[in-house]
């Protein structure tokens, strides 16, 4: 072809593509079916025209396709063969790429990969996510343990970001790199001539590259490529209106750049950060996919590790059909528009049921999983109680309360563990309502071993226990159920914690062992602020969500609890119509206050921020993210988190600080002044998929998010200054996935009354993932993948047991580093590191990839 002499030096890599949201403006069922209908089209103009190209970045349009079209489907493997059609992202969705925690990231790319390679032998080696809305910090170390070099993505757009390159390294917090390109202009085109994408994406081009990506097709709502795209493509090359136009893929431009060497590779921007912000009101719209994906996720981990130690430790099958069909309906509510709370109406309806789904099989494998074990603990007779076995889901040892409902024991009863020792307890409220003085409920202390489990026994008789009550003896908290009109304490031998009773909230949170007071005379009207809130389903334009509001009214204060576990203190508020319960309860051993919420939010257009003053001089913010951590500003600006975020500063010069730990909310601010604070964007309530500049019509009927009850918990942990003390992570999965107690019979067995299966030892590295191998060891026999990651920041030395095997993992991990073991359970074989999508490494993980390096395919 031949071009003017005059044509401008640059190459312009057309990337025929569809973006194709799976659920929208439209439910997943209208998805399902354009999947089909789209990749019909690229695939009748590959026939009509010989050097066009298509990429597809969502594997989960695949499946649907396979299972439904299966000779479309041996259309695309042939076209895929030739290397026209061309497999990019990896990934099962294009996720949220925030909120997810960050064993979710890891299976997006493992369920994805694996479809890849299984159906055309071949992963993609570019990460791809156009649409989501902004891109945590970690994910760099994240597609470069899944064999992917780059990362093509469009927001945050220019004018949302401080990122001005187009082309850079995005680094993450272990060192691991990939090649970053922001997508000019859009993703997507409209159907007809494509002048007016090229001439908008050459606005935003970084002129000194001298090739770009232009991404073309009509998406959304699927369709791709069109004859009047291509053929406009075709005219325009031979103009040479704006330079060089090939039909080509990412692969093809980044090999292009790669290809450059040393010197251009090593002036490239560094980017050592997350990618933020586009739409800061998806980190808080909808509360029931936030907290229905973080209850299936923590639900479906829990099931793999104890389906993991059935498998090894006794023969059972590994269900791994069944979990990968639970995790593959995580995932795919996952999606950018499901998970930040931007779809229609009804599709909450089907995430709600999808992940039902996923947390039902969880349940079931859990529990069959836990009668294996019980079955096996050797439980003498003793016809006078009740055994209870407590099995602890996280692959450390935790000391937390268990609360489990009781029949039979009329004339009182406590708890003793198989040793005969007592563990303080106290009577609580029971689940049901009945006339029966023998059926009730006791909250007791379960010290439990690591991924492991705990023989207990009710006991008949008064509670024995030299814990103290959580009250104190010089300020003591009134009996249960009086009202409280001059405040209260929560007190322990720790801290004491004073309530206000104008506020309703904490006035004082006093360390006796640091002599520090992080709350002293804050104004405790702060802590629930309701305002207006004229902003989109996805807060378009948003900065902050710090905005002034007014209080709830304080109705009553009362005690719920008071004995020598725990104190429970229960205040109740309102405003307009609506109501919200906070439950402060403080255990006899703990600097922590954990808060029960019950929220009844009735509020169209309103935000409820709830809000944690503190008296933290100069303070320094840390936000949770997935797998990691970030310091970001004391300014107010709204901020996604994982579960955690801490403020750090001084208290009349000491070093003090104050953690909150919340389930199953991501939108925070950490605010300067007077008081700085942490604030959690509780609820907000906009219309569904409301997207501005739509201005709402007075008159109009709309459905709002998040309006009837919602429930929550958070705790705030008061520390000495270092976050890392606290452990806020393992707190955070904690808070998530408690352990389970259940009610067992007496039998003879093999095991003991306690017993680990994996211990990550409780330190800075943390085991994530103990689960079946996906597949055999090459000369047969089965194996289970242990994962952890550095916690703190900073390098470490880890000692994982796995007594599960009968072996030990020792590794060095670099700052933030994430590694993977492949443990063969015979005992025999040696322990391998692998990648994550569990393929042996060729060489030793390293955490590093020197700027020109070339990709390893």
């Amino acid at each position: 072809m031949r071009r003017p002499v005059a044509t401008p030096d640059r190459t312009l890599h057309m990337i025929g593509t569809t973006h194709l949201d799976p659920v929208w403006l439209w439910p997943w069922q209208e998805g399902y079916q354009e999947a089909r209908a789209t990749f019909r089209s690229a695939l009748d103009r590959m026939e009509e025209y010989p050097d066009f190209v298509f990429t597809c970045d969502q594997v989960v349009l695949l499946s649907w396709v396979e299972e439904s079209d299966p000779e479309l489907f041996e259309r695309i493997t042939k076209r895929v063969a030739e290397g026209r059609w061309v497999n990019a992202g990896g990934w099962w969705v294009e996720p949220d790429c925030n909120m997810p925690m960050g064993e979710s990231f890891v299976r997006q790319g493992l369920y994805g990969q694996r479809f890849l390679i299984s159906r055309f032998g071949k992963p993609a080696t570019v990460g791809m996510n156009v649409d989501p809305f902004g891109h945590n910090a970690m994910l760099p170390q994240i597609l470069k343990g899944q064999g992917m070099d780059s990362y093509c993505f469009l927001r945050p757009g220019p004018h949302e970001s401080d990122l001005n390159e187009t082309l850079f390294w995005w680094e993450a917090p272990d060192g691991s790199r990939v090649l970053g390109y922001r997508i000019p202009f859009e993703y997507c085109s409209p159907p007809g001539d494509i002048s007016g994408q090229a001439e908008k994406s050459l606005a935003q081009l970084d002129r000194s590259l001298g090739s770009m990506m232009v991404f073309y097709g009509v998406g959304n709502h699927g369709g791709g490529p069109t004859k009047a795209n291509i053929e406009s493509i075709h005219r325009y090359d031979r103009m040479g209106s704006f330079g060089r136009m090939t039909m080509s893929t990412p692969r093809e431009y980044f090999d292009e750049i790669l290809a450059r060497g040393g010197e251009f590779l090593d002036g490239l921007a560094v980017r050592r950060d997350d990618l933020q912000h586009h739409a800061p009101g998806c980190y808080s719209s909808h509360s029931g996919i936030k907290l229905w994906q973080r209850r299936a996720q923590s639900a479906v981990l829990s099931a793999e590790r104890w389906s993991a130690v059935v498998s090894a430790a006794f023969g059972e099958d590994y269900p791994r059909a069944d979990l990968e069909r639970a995790w593959k309906q995580v995932l795919f509510n996952q999606f950018h528009d499901v998970l930040p709370g931007s779809a229609i109406e009804s599709g909450y309806d089907d995430a709600r049921d999808q992940l039902g789904e996923a947390i039902s099989i969880a349940k079931r494998q859990i529990v069959r999983a836990h009668n294996v074990v019980a079955r096996r603990v050797d439980i003498p007779f003793d016809g006078r109680t009740q055994p209870v076995i407590v099995f602890n889901p996280h692959p450390w040892p935790v000391s937390t309360d268990v609360t489990i409902n009781y029949s039979g024991f009329s004339a009182g009863l406590h708890v003793i563990d198989g040793d005969g020792v007592p563990t303080p307890g106290q009577i609580v409220q029971a689940t049901p309502t009945l006339d029966d003085a023998g059926r009730g409920a006791i909250a007791f202390r379960a010290d439990l071993p690591a991924l492991g489990y705990r023989l207990y026994r009710l006991t008949p008789g008064a509670a024995v226990s030299d814990a103290p009550h959580a009250g104190s003896e010089d300020a003591p908290v009134p009996e249960t159920g009086l009202l409280l009109e001059n405040g209260g304490v929560l007190e322990n031998d720790l801290v004491r914690v004073t309530l206000d009773p104008a506020t309703g909230w904490i006035s004082s949170y006093f360390d006796k062992v640091t002599g520090v007071d992080v709350m002293a005379g804050i104004d405790g009207t702060q802590h629930t602020q309701i305002s207006a809130d004229p902003t989109d389903t996805w807060g378009h334009r948003v900065i902050s969500y710090a905005w002034p509001g007014e209080s709830m009214t304080v109705e009553r204060m009362l005690v719920r609890e008071r004995g020598p576990l725990r104190t429970r203190v229960r205040i109740e508020r309102s405003w307009g119509r609506s109501q919200l319960v906070e439950e402060l309860v403080l255990d006899h051993d703990s600097r922590a206050v954990r808060v029960d919420v019950r929220l009844d939010w009735r509020e169209p257009l309103h935000l409820l921020k709830l809000r944690f003053p503190t008296k933290l001089v100069d303070p320094a913010a840390t936000y949770e993210i997935p797998f990691g951590h970030l310091e970001r500003p004391v300014d107010g600006a709204e901020e996604p988190a994982q579960s955690w975020v801490d403020l750090t500063g001084t208290v009349g010069g000491a070093a003090a600080g104050l953690t909150v730990i919340v389930a199953g909310k991501h939108g925070y601010d950490v605010s300067p002044g007077d008081e700085p604070s942490i604030g959690v964007t509780a609820v907000r309530s906009p219309v569904y998929a409301w997207h501005d500049p739509k201005q709402l019509d007075d008159n109009g009927l709309y459905e709002y998010h998040d309006q009837g009850v919602q429930r929550f918990s958070y705790e705030l942990v008061p520390h000495s200054g270092e976050w890392r003390t606290a452990q806020p992570t393992r707190r955070a999965a904690q808070l998530a996935a408690p352990p389970r107690a259940m009610l067992e019979s007496f039998h003879p067995g093999e095991l003991p009354h306690t017993l680990s299966f994996v211990d990550d030892g409780g330190d800075t590295i943390m085991v994530t993932a103990v689960k079946g191998s996906e597949d055999p060891l090459p000369g047969g026999g089965e194996a289970i993948i242990v994962r952890a990651v550095e916690t703190a920041g900073v390098a470490g030395h880890a000692r994982i047991a796995v007594p599960l095997a009968g072996r030990e993992i020792e590794a060095d991990f670099g700052p933030s580093q994430l590694r993977t073991f492949l443990v063969p359970v015979d005992g025999q074989a040696e322990i391998i590191e692998v990648d994550l999508l569990e393929r042996p490494l060729v060489k030793p993980a390293s955490h590093e990839l020197p700027p020109s390096a070339p990709p390893t395919e």
